[in-house]
């Protein structure tokens, strides 16, 4: 059984499609735990080896108050089988010279038990894996577990037996750590799992196991000598057993792969791989040493500062490695090695220069400007041989982005037939790029059904779009949309929401001509009382979302919209959230996936004066936020382990101040949510089953960008607003902010997710759930201006153009919304118009900001008719009051209006003395 936190709401389909559990083979027990292990220490670690195999069986940090394990030693018993993968294992493919043929070695396929050899010196055990091993293999390996300088070390001496040179196309250690949720209550997933992020940096490349708690010291595994992190690949294992292998509590496990030649020739051959691959060939009686070590560091926020402590090179991208093409970003780089030659792969795709940022020697700085959309690759050489990279994704200017997105979701994406007997008429629907077609059919009722994440995704992005960057015509069809299509058929009129409006039942719809290539006989292939079910409350949530970006339109571009007034766009968003908490709608006490709406709904109706309705929503989000703060992990969902309460669960413990609760999910978050020099990994909160349930390609894997980037970014930059010297909140969440940016392709359309499996590497055809990710975007974006203490002022979403005496800032972000200046911990936010250029004086604390009727380069974008603008001050800064403009301005509903000269204004504000 899978457990939740509410165990009463365990998905059926989830356990049912993913985890065979109904049919388990007998085996026969191989790995050999009966006959013991060896147990030593190291400086950092408790180490256990399973005596027979050699593999790891237990990591624990030593001098911990907890028993936390690295390694699933928990479920051991489970895992002990020939095809069950374990730290210490090998895979490796090889070939004589004269041959074409890749010779394949795993050493958990037919396991048998090693030979030990004698441990001397530092080598705590040692064994040759010949008769683990094929008997054709052509190499003979002799694995060492050693403690060089008190740390604990992986070591595989590779030699070739053969009388004629060998080549290795493909070697690779497994690695397992406990990342498995079957079974596990919450408090066992959240207290004694981990999960690992590579970063696939070559000689720079290490792999960090973070425990899911976010405040346990996590493992950083690193090369030893030349082993590269050329490549991570996934390590297909039996689905079938009782622990669900590649299923939604247990997402695999992957290899580090020091080469990779003999995939990409083959199984890779049609993707383009993350660092160029790679062999080597020895000749005969050659032997060569690759490995790993282990590295404990003191917390998630140490882990940089830990591998500078090791002598590893370490980067650090500002304001991350997804860089719009008119955004100079910058590189920081860290190694006792100087940089001897840059290279960039494709030919000519981003330029760079050095700068003088860096206030250390211990720092070098680049300024990294876009060429060429889409991936990109840098790999710097260092004067002792060392190969580092640092991979890129290049989008248009990020307004512009914004605008093809908004176009193609109300062009391309358009549905308009009012025939169609599900009236889905008129909407923004799902979209398959590989074929350019709208998505009418699927077996997954709700991705056409205009529900749930996959279904709503499209409109939801449309909606949120038009809050971001509002365009007329684009305006006109989504009240359409919101009037014709969404109150009355995705929304019903008593506020309840359906699951689907897409259903299959043919006699309920005899001229409707389903297609006979889909396998209807499938659970997700809901009949109408299915489809029509309103007991699932994140789908309220997007409606409300759509709503509340209309309501901000018709509130600051009045003359863009027709149908209705803001007032009642600002009260469906009132009735969806009464809806949603009526008692009668399932999963009430979680977090949901966008729901920060619901607090900016609430700030709202505070702000008009409605408070009557405020009154009713702040209740209904208390008595939820009373729930979690009796909770260790509230963080459920749907799923055994999710991250998508977190979102929920930090906004509404803020706002009632239980920073208990608030803090225990950002600490979750930070545990999921890495910081790597790589654009698909950094800031990517940890997503792996959706696109079964939303991607055209179905497969169990770990999803880069998919919607949990741009929610769970959202605690994190308003964690960092309150804590603005906490720069690793920034970085963190500005990875996450942008990752939605990188999904929208040159044409506009935006995907759900980017597939990671090194044979694919490719954006989902199906636009999917994308939208919770775009209202991520949308509501966390803006600049964010710092002065970090080892590269002076930084302007993440910005590009510094001075800094002296004033600090002086052009505005690229994709939003143009927010500024954050962090000294003064003051954001300033516009309801209308657009931000172009900031000036901060540190010595004045004072600040001026150029306002633009609508942001330059987005060519569709409906020009405001006045600046709208709003100060607030997120933290108490000492000798520092609240920002106001000098000049007289008037007021509306909290907002400083502030005129328009010819479609600019400039507003100088300071402080008005201490708060």
């Amino acid at each position: 059984m899978l457990v939740t936190r509410n165990t009463n709401l365990v998905l059926a389909f989830a356990i049912i499609a993913w985890v065979k559990i109904n049919t388990v083979f007998a085996q026969t027990a191989t790995l050999g735990l009966s006959n013991g292990f060896v147990t030593f220490n190291s400086s950092t670690f408790t180490i256990q080896l399973v005596n027979d195999s050699h593999t790891l069986y237990s990591l624990k940090p030593r001098n911990e108050t907890s028993d936390f394990d690295f390694i699933p030693a928990s479920v051991m018993d489970q895992r002990q089988y020939n095809g069950n993968y374990h730290l210490g294992d090998i895979t490796f493919r090889a070939r004589r010279a004269e041959s074409s043929a890749w010779i394949s070695g795993d050493s958990s396929a037919a396991r048998q038990k090693v030979i030990a050899l004698p441990a001397t010196g530092n080598t705590l055990a040692a064994a040759n894996l010949s008769p683990t091993l094929p008997s054709d293999s052509l190499l003979n390996i002799t694995r060492r577990w050693v403690l060089q300088d008190g740390e604990l070390q992986l070591l595989f001496d590779v030699r070739n037996s053969q009388n004629s040179s060998v080549e290795i196309g493909a070697l690779a250690i497994h690695f397992s750590v406990l990342q498995i949720f079957t079974n596990r209550t919450a408090a066992q997933t959240n207290e004694e799992c981990n999960l690992f992020d590579p970063y696939i940096g070559q000689d720079a490349g290490y792999v960090q196991v973070t425990p899911l708690l976010g405040t346990l010291p996590p493992l950083v595994v690193v090369p030893v000598g030349v082993s590269p992190l050329e490549g991570w690949r996934f390590l297909p294992e039996d689905t079938s057993t009782f622990l669900g292998y590649q299923s939604q509590t247990f997402e695999g496990l992957y290899e580090w792969q020091f080469h990779t030649l003999a995939y990409a020739e083959n199984e890779w051959a049609n993707a383009t791989p993350w660092n160029a691959p790679s062999s080597i060939t020895l000749q005969p009686g050659e032997t060569r040493t690759y490995g790993l070590r282990f590295l404990l560091a003191p917390s998630i926020r140490g882990i940089e500062d830990t591998l500078r402590d090791a002598g590893r090179p370490v980067a650090i991208g500002i304001p991350g490695y997804i860089v719009p093409s008119d955004a100079p970003a910058k590189l920081f780089l860290s190694y006792s090695s100087t940089v001897k030659t840059i290279d960039v792969s494709p030919s000519g795709a981003l330029q760079w220069t050095t700068n003088e940022d860096a206030k250390s020697s211990s720092w070098i700085g680049y300024t990294i400007i876009g060429q060429t959309w889409g991936r990109s690759r840098l790999s710097i050489t260092y004067a002792d041989g060392t190969v580092q990279t640092v991979h890129y994704y290049i989008t248009k200017p990020a307004v512009q982005a914004i605008s093809d997105l908004g176009h193609f979701l109300t062009t391309s994406q358009w549905f308009d037939n009012s025939s169609d007997p599900f009236h889905r008429s008129p909407s923004v629907i799902s979209y398959d790029r590989q074929v350019d077609a709208i998505v009418r059919d699927d077996p997954r009722a709700w991705i056409p059904g205009l529900s749930d994440e996959a279904g709503a995704g499209s409109w939801l992005a449309a909606a949120l779009k038009q809050y971001v960057q509002p365009s007329a015509d684009e305006v006109a069809k989504m009240e359409t949309f919101v009037n014709e299509t969404l109150w009355g058929s995705v929304q019903n009129f008593d506020g309840s929401v359906k699951k689907s409006v897409y259903f299959y039942e043919p006699d309920l719809v005899p001229t409707y001509d389903y297609p006979n290539t889909i396998d209807w006989g499938v659970w997700w292939s809901w009949n109408q009382a299915a489809s029509y079910a309103t007991d699932r409350a994140y789908d309220y949530v997007h409606v409300a979302n759509a709503y509340w970006s209309l309501y901000r339109v018709a509130r600051n571009y009045p003359d863009l919209v027709k149908i209705h007034d803001w007032q009642w766009y600002l009260n469906q968003s009132v009735l969806t959230i009464a809806s949603a908490m009526n008692g009668r709608v399932g999963y009430a006490d979680d977090g949901w996936m966008g729901e920060t709406v619901f607090r900016l709904v609430l700030d709202d109706l505070r702000r008009e004066g409605l408070t009557e309705n405020a009154t009713l929503v702040e209740s209904r989000m208390r008595a939820r936020q009373s729930v979690w703060a009796g909770e260790h992990y509230p963080f459920g969902s749907e799923m055994a382990w999710d991250s998508t309460g977190q979102e929920g669960v930090y906004t509404w413990s803020t706002y009632f101040n239980d920073s208990v609760t608030a803090t225990n999910a950002l600490n979750s978050i930070l545990a999921y949510q890495p910081t790597v020099p790589h654009w698909g990994y950094n800031g990517n909160a940890r997503r792996y089953w959706d696109n079964v349930y939303g991607g055209k390609l179905q497969r169990i894997e770990r999803q880069i960008h998919h919607y949990g980037s741009g929610l769970n970014a959202l605690p994190l930059l308003s964690a960092f607003q309150t804590s603005p010297n906490d720069t690793y909140l920034l970085r963190t969440g500005f990875g996450g902010i942008a990752g939605p940016l990188s999904s929208i392709d040159e044409g506009g359309f935006a995907a759900a997710s980017f597939h990671s499996f090194e044979d694919t590497l490719q954006w989902d055809g199906y636009s999917g759930d994308y939208g919770p990710n775009f209202v991520g975007l949308a509501m966390g974006t803006g600049v964010f201006i710092v002065e970090m203490e080892d590269f002076g002022w930084q302007a993440f979403g910005g590009e510094v153009l001075g800094s002296s005496p004033t600090v002086r800032v052009s505005v690229k972000d994709a939003v143009r919304k927010r500024v954050f200046v962090a000294p003064l911990a003051a954001m300033l936010t516009l309801d209308a118009g657009a931000f172009e250029e900031v000036e901060y004086d540190p010595s004045e604390a004072r600040v001026s900001v150029s306002i633009a009727a609508a942001p330059q380069g987005a060519e569709r974008a409906a020009a405001a008719k006045e600046g709208r603008l709003l100060v607030k001050q997120t933290a108490a800064i000492d000798d520092v009051g609240i920002l106001r403009p000098e000049s007289t301005l008037d007021q509306d509903a909290g907002a400083w209006i502030v005129p328009f000269e010819n479609g600019k204004a400039t507003v100088t504000l300071a402080a008005s003395g201490a708060s």
